[in-house]
């Protein structure tokens, strides 16, 4: 099951870079995730909650923007990978099982990252322009990493 976690929180992290470390940060904060006194915990430290919430809602914004990359440039594809990693790694670490949520994270950042872009420019061509897609997409990564971190603790 932890295994199954990890990598829809790296599903989220190819759907919104900055997603699933909010979630976890979050999450850890406020005691869902136990990360005290594991290689993780600085997690769940007020300043990486305050970063990465400010990245995240900067991600946010970007993305309605008519310029934004695509996520499957080298550097967006690295940021999601990485991202994916992390917060599966540390969901992973909750159970004892760093490396195989760190597996399962990249594993589920590649599936959100093609598999996104996909859905994304299918219902972009849908609703006829990009901007309701995006908002679909950012619901459906924030509600995703809430039910997530939820589901660990």
């Amino acid at each position: 099951m932890l295994y199954v976690l990890a990598l829809l929180i790296g599903v989220v992290a190819g759907l919104r870079t900055m997603m699933a470390p909010t979630a976890v940060a979050w999450a850890a904060y406020l005691g869902w995730l136990p990360v005290t006194g594991t290689w993780a915990s600085f997690m769940g430290h007020w300043i990486t909650v305050g970063i990465v919430s400010v990245l995240a809602l900067a991600e946010l914004v970007a993305d309605q923007l008519p310029s934004t990359p695509s996520r499957k440039v080298p550097q967006q594809f690295g940021a999601r990978l990485v991202s994916g990693a992390l917060a599966g790694a540390v969901i992973g670490t909750t159970g004892g099982a760093m490396v195989g949520g760190l597996i399962a994270g990249i594993v589920g950042a590649v599936i959100g990252t093609y598999g996104g872009a996909e859905l994304r420019a299918r219902m972009a061509a849908a609703f006829g322009r990009d901007l309701p897609a995006a908002l679909v997409e950012d619901v459906v990564a924030i509600v995703g990493a809430l039910l997530i971190v939820m589901a660990v603790s």
